[in-house]
């Protein structure tokens, strides 16, 4: 991953209503409450288009609700070839979105993909689908998401902070 501070996130998962709109609504819902939702741009799309122009998944939304983010002005998206040059990081919810990514990716953009615990928290595991599951597999996704972007909001403040090149370095 680049040196250079992140100024834009695009979150990723298959089709863009259940995971990648939580994680693209929780932080920047952390991101606000310090006061640097401005500083960056956030969003989120799917590497499948069967959902574009939907909402959240209503389980998503009622999660997110329940923890005062609201993310039902969202819309559902598929990732777009432009998006490659649009934002600094592009963060997969699984294993199988990074490969879907990297795949799409122009050999130059490859480098500006990864996955997203294992960017935020150092943690290679995947943020599960909770598509086919009930209220609970949500609420676990969320508490997941949570913790991740909590990290990833720090990893964000170090990387821009001009006294922490040593944190910088490593983005």
């Amino acid at each position: 991953m680049s040196a250079k501070p992140i100024k834009s996130i695009l979150f990723v998962c298959l089709g863009n209503i259940c995971r990648s709109p939580l994680a693209q609504g929780v932080l920047h819902a952390i991101l606000a409450e310090r006061g640097k939702d401005r500083d960056i741009v956030l969003d989120s799309a799917g590497t499948g288009g069967w959902h574009a122009g939907e909402q959240p998944d209503r389980r998503s939304i009622a999660v997110a609700a329940e923890h005062g983010v609201d993310i039902s002005g969202q819309r559902a998206r598929k990732v777009l070839p432009e998006d490659f040059s649009r934002f600094d990081l592009i963060l997969g919810m699984d294993k199988a979105n990074v490969r879907d990514l990297e795949a799409l990716a122009p050999p130059g953009a490859r480098d500006r993909v990864g996955l997203y615990l294992d960017f935020a928290t150092g943690n290679a595991r995947d943020v599960p689908d909770p598509y086919y599951d009930g209220a609970e597999a949500f609420a676990s996704v969320y508490r997941m998401i949570r913790e991740a972007s909590e990290a990833l909001a720090k990893r964000l403040d170090a990387s821009a902070s001009p006294t922490s090149g040593q944190a910088s370095s490593t983005m």
